[in-house]
């Protein structure tokens, strides 16, 4: 414990030191060997001289280690992924786990449930490196699937990359989006219900503005707001773009018009007849909460997943993408902790990606907003009190700071002290970058148990 206790009144003290601004302390005094057994896990990735593009995979191995033991070994194919992420020099990754003859593979990794599909994500703008995995844990916690996440450290070619997060690529799986596999003989009955997965989101590629017939649905409802003639649109997901049939893409498109309809009419409020009829409205109202919890920029209008299942009605969510979230977005409102995140087309009416009219829409319900206060104060009182997301980021920051996973990442990628796009706030060391996480959380629940009893 003596030995564990030195270790972490180290790494406070060197990441206090640590900023872009003053080298980092490299004292013999100052170095230490972490114990095996609180080190993060370790994931090194070989890729045999070959460079890690996007798209497609490259073959490569992997060797995940937990305290110096073998967790997993093997082979993978490895691309670079994210969007507007990969600007940055610190890149996230997708890759597939595979068998000996390189077909996809189920495993286990770090004790998640068994899958081939796996992201490295690499928080790099996001300083506290705690943005995502804590919405995903709340998330989960609150009933709601979000991918499960581990911090890792990551060797590429025998060279450290700093600390990363093992997420769960989100689809349709029995243990992450577990809905009805749709085959592309069930075009009618009930079959034809589910399950869908659909997302708001950029179209992908090379143009991530090029909506077609083909990949997405468009809405034909214009948002709210907005000044430039803006769509929504709804990309096909599972099935995909080249998988769908015309009968599943006739129904899914209907249902989502049929819905908008519901909302938009004049007995929108009607129990039969109106928008519930077609909604899972409790999981609009948990996916609703956890976009304004954090004041996600991007919420609802990107990285905005939508499920149906057969037989079952449209639902929200996983949540997902939240690098940008407690006030790390330097636009569009995106720092302040009092405003409403759902408003962001009266912000930036001029922004490609807008918000769908729905939300607005909602709060003139008055059962909807009933519904909404009652599960703020659900959730105030349990999974969402203050105390309850402080106790995880000190969990999270344990970790991490045993380790000496923060200085390494920091000695790697020394933006401490360096704006790095969107950044709202910049802190010249990892201790003011996570106050100013912990004390923006505290000032947007103080400002949302208001303005949501005040609905």
């Amino acid at each position: 414990m003596k030995q564990l206790t030195n270790v972490i009144a180290l790494s406070f003290l060197t990441i206090g030191l640590f900023s872009c601004e003053n080298e980092p302390v490299t004292t013999e005094e100052l170095i230490v060997e972490i114990p095996i057994e609180i080190k993060l896990p370790q994931v090194f990735i070989n890729t045999n001289g070959a460079e890690i593009v996007d798209e497609p995979k490259i073959n490569a191995d992997m060797t995940v280690t937990v305290n110096d033991e073998i967790d997993y070994t093997g082979a993978i194919g490895i691309e670079i992924r994210g969007s507007s992420s990969q600007m940055f020099p610190k890149k996230q990754f997708g890759f597939e786990t595979r068998d000996a003859s390189n077909e996809d593979m189920d495993v286990s990794l770090l004790g998640f449930p068994e899958e081939e599909d796996w992201i490295l994500y690499a928080p790099y703008s996001d300083k506290s490196l705690m943005r995502n995995i804590l919405m995903y844990d709340l998330s989960r916690e609150i009933g709601r699937y979000a991918s499960r996440a581990k911090f890792v450290d990551v060797t590429i070619n025998e060279s450290y990359n700093g600390v990363y997060l093992l997420f769960e690529k989100l689809k349709r799986d029995v243990n992450r989006i577990d809905i009805n596999k749709l085959k592309d003989d069930e075009n009618d009955g009930e079959n034809l219900t589910g399950g869908y997965i659909l997302k708001i989101d950029k179209a992908g590629g090379s143009d991530e503005t090029l909506y077609t017939s083909t990949n997405s649905i468009a809405s034909v409802y214009a948002p709210n707001n907005s000044s430039s003639g803006q769509e929504i649109h709804f990309l096909y997901d599972s099935p995909d773009e080249e998988d769908i049939t015309a009968e599943q893409r006739t129904y899914i498109s209907n249902y989502l018009a049929s819905f908008e309809n519901a909302l938009s009419s004049s007995d929108f409020t009607d129990p039969t007849s109106g928008y519930n009829s077609y909604i899972d409205t409790q999981s609009f109202i948990d996916f609703f909460l956890l976009n304004e919890l954090s004041n996600n920029v991007d919420g609802y209008r990107l990285s905005t997943w939508l499920v149906k299942d057969k037989n079952e009605k449209l639902k929200m969510g996983p949540i997902w993408d939240f690098n940008l979230a407690f006030g790390n977005a330097n636009y569009c409102s995106g720092g302040e902790t009092n405003v409403w995140a759902y408003k962001f087309n009266e912000r930036c009416s001029g922004d490609i990606w807008q918000i769908p009219f729905w939300w607005d829409r909602f709060l003139e319900d008055p059962a909807f907003v009933l519904q909404l206060k009652t599960r703020w104060l659900e959730l105030r009182g349990n999974q969402l009190s203050n105390t309850a997301i402080f106790e995880k980021i000190d969990t999270y920051l344990e970790t991490l700071m045993v380790s000496n996973s923060i200085e390494e990442n920091f000695e790697k990628w020394p933006v401490l002290g360096q704006y790095i796009w969107p950044n709202n706030f910049v802190g010249n060391t990892y201790t003011e970058e996570k106050d100013y996480l912990v004390n923006w959380i505290d000032n947007r629940l103080s400002w949302l148990d208001s303005e949501i009893s005040g609905l």
